[in-house]
């Protein structure tokens, strides 16, 4: 049975650090022998479909290949289309209502307590808001990501120890689970 993914590449393409050509990441991706490749924006984010492997064994794979054709290791997360959907149904904040840039999905490896944000003092951060979910992290953020101090607070590495974290806004978070479903 083949399966329709999202890949979740963190931080390459940003400020000239680690560059991925898209045209040259879906040809990898294609060479694993992953199946009706599309990449979405420059910052990291394809679907492609698969007969084998599991969402981590899937993200270790395309890691690696990744490591060996461009010379430097890439944190992967991959989503299979139903997470994706119960991420987006899940969210506690009004997503219709919000501009896409108001709303942040940070995307965890492994599940995540609301003790690892213990630290965190919510009210102190107002209007800003987060709440937790299945292995991710909804971000309420008025201002947009770049203006949060909650987002700062929430990206501290003690805080994200041991864990994989990558952030989508609102509209790619949306645009791949359409993609995954297609």
């Amino acid at each position: 049975m083949t399966t329709t993914y999202a890949a979740l590449l963190r931080g390459i393409n940003v400020g000239g650090a680690k560059k991925v050509p898209m045209a040259e990441l879906r040809t990898l991706m294609e060479g694993l022998g992953y199946g009706h490749v599309r990449t979405y924006l420059q910052s990291g984010n394809a679907v492609f479909s698969s007969g084998h492997g599991d969402e981590d064994s899937l993200a270790e794979e395309l890691s690696g290949a990744i490591e060996k054709h461009f010379g430097f290791g890439v944190g992967v997360l991959v989503r299979d289309h139903g997470y994706l959907r119960a991420v987006r149904e899940a969210c506690p904040f009004p997503a219709a209502e919000l501009e896409a840039k108001q709303l942040h999905i940070t995307y965890f490896s492994d599940p995540v307590d609301a003790g690892r944000f213990a630290s965190v003092e919510p009210a102190a951060f107002l209007p800003e808001e987060f709440r937790l979910g299945d292995r991710v992290l909804y971000l309420y953020a008025p201002d947009g990501l770049g203006r949060s101090k909650l987002a700062e607070a929430l990206a501290k590495p003690r805080l994200l120890k041991g864990v994989l974290a990558t952030t989508r806004n609102w509209n790619t978070v949306v645009k791949l689970e359409e993609l995954t479903g297609a």
